[in-house]
């Protein structure tokens, strides 16, 4: 339950507000309205109806949002299956990275949202090329859909500390 409620209030946090609680288990002042406190990316070609960023970096950690198989300035995913997907994906995740000063190989934790859980083998082999000897943490699970029809979607966060 606590958890539960530290992740909500991060979330709030991280929107520009400042939060203070008192109690006997939670004892926090977080303040991120700094103007260099979060700095938010997106890259060229995300679709205008899409509300999000690519990228938010909070400090020393990136948030990547949920990452699909797109072709680069496009709404069409690479075709082949959850393997190309992967790979296109990853390559994806790793332009989003750049634009917030970050690189794969600092990437701590992944999500990966599959259709077809028959699909794992395919983009753990992609996903596993791409990262080479990275191997953040990470939690597989499948869901009904994706956006554009897309078969394998992944969502990241990053450490970068040596940022200016």
């Amino acid at each position: 339950m606590i958890r539960i409620v530290l992740t909500a209030l991060a979330a709030f946090a991280l929107s520009g507000c400042v939060i203070l609680a008192d109690s006997a288990d939670v004892d926090l002042d977080y303040n991120v309205g700094d103007d260099d406190a979060i700095q938010t990316y997106r890259v060229e070609g995300l679709p205008d109806w899409a509300p999000f960023s690519s990228v938010v970096r909070a400090g020393e950690t990136i948030y990547v949002s949920g990452h699909l198989g797109r072709l680069p300035g496009t709404e069409t995913i690479v075709e082949g299956g959850a393997g190309p997907e992967t790979t296109q994906t990853m390559a994806n995740i790793a332009t989003s990275l750049e634009l917030a000063g970050a690189k794969l190989d600092q990437l701590t934790r992944c999500t990966v949202y599959l259709t077809d859980m028959m699909d794992y083998a395919a983009m753990n082999a992609a996903y596993a090329e791409a990262l080479g000897a990275t191997r953040p943490a990470r939690v597989t699970a499948g869901v009904q859909e994706l956006a554009l029809g897309a078969r394998v979607e992944i969502a990241c966060t990053a450490y970068a500390p040596d940022w200016d």
